[in-house]
């Protein structure tokens, strides 16, 4: 099996990769989003080999969940996750701070059997249309041997005069609510399906640990199948094993959050690199497995 790129247009701009006849995931590196959902790119949907969804887009309940995207609720005064904004004082409301993260230019393009690269630079505007960032992000996937695995990589700098102060609704006051950064929100059927973590599966009694992965098994409506995501931090991403923002009982979530109990002060001039993988299987997993497969994500990143 081997993979292959499309382009389409028709919402936003975005690139397709197929593996045989299943489309592996859609990335939309230029949306048509509403101010007040934070427009910024999104991969939806994804998918397993087997074809089976592991993503929403804009769920009713948070309609600037995007499957997966790179999402920061604090940063600074501005909102680059979308919706409301928490603060102690007046708990979430909605302010005139969604920001954007708009797509300048393509810089990478490769296409190969077994490996696909796209590459792109953006431009962070505040709602006000302040230039704060610029940010540089790659994306490659490839086959493994239990599914496929997307790395993900961030390079952004701070082009603003004032230190940012990177936080999340936690470091604003709410307990156990630091979400923000690499962020995937799973279809409903996931809901009350298993959080995996090396110490061990579980639930929501996982939110908050820190660990360098995590990820979610969760069952399809319709096929009676099970499927698998599970995401690695890089060991040389910045507070390296990071804590994680996860939830299976409402809705199934998975967020390595570097910024989910104390604020990450972002200098003028500085950088950011943040590295992920994903990996996409069929079936569901067990902590032995879930072991395996995290091996598998992690040599990605080394590749």
């Amino acid at each position: 099996m081997t993979l292959s790129l499309g382009c389409n247009h028709a919402v936003g701009k975005s690139i397709q990769v197929t593996a045989g006849e299943t489309e592996l995931f859609t990335y939309v590196y230029e949306p048509t989003d509403a101010q007040l959902e934070a427009p910024r790119p999104y991969l939806h949907p994804m998918r397993t080999v087997s074809g089976d969804l592991v993503t929403v887009f804009r769920p009713h309940d948070h309609v600037w969940h995007k499957g997966l995207a790179w999402s920061l609720p604090h940063f600074g005064h501005d909102n680059f996750w979308g919706g409301r904004t928490f603060s102690l004082e007046t708990g979430y409301r909605q302010l005139d701070n969604n920001g954007s993260m708009d797509h300048e230019r393509i810089t990478q393009l490769d296409v190969a059997d077994d490996v696909v690269r796209f590459g792109h630079e953006l431009a962070w505007h505040t709602q006000a249309g302040a230039h704060v960032a610029d940010e540089e992000r790659v994306l490659e996937a490839r086959l493994v041997e239990d599914g496929w695995v997307l790395v993900y990589r961030t390079t952004t700098r701070n082009v603003s005069p004032e230190t940012v102060q990177i936080g999340s609704p936690t470091t604003a006051g709410r307990e156990n609510a630091g979400y923000g950064g690499f962020f995937w929100r799973g279809p409903r059927s996931f809901t009350g399906g298993t959080i995996l973590a090396p110490q061990g599966s579980g639930g929501d009694e996982l939110r908050g640990q820190k660990a360098p992965w995590m990820g979610f098994s969760g069952k399809h409506d319709s096929t009676d199948r099970a499927s698998t995501v599970l995401i690695v931090d890089a060991g040389d991403n910045p507070r390296h094993p990071p804590q994680w923002f996860v939830r299976s009982e409402n809705f199934a979530a998975v967020c390595p959050a570097p910024f989910f109990s104390e604020e990450l002060p972002f200098e003028p001039g500085a950088t950011l690199t943040f590295r992920y993988a994903v990996l996409i299987a069929d079936g569901a997993s067990d902590d032995d497995r879930a072991t395996a497969l995290a091996a598998q994500a992690e040599k990605a990143l080394t590749v």
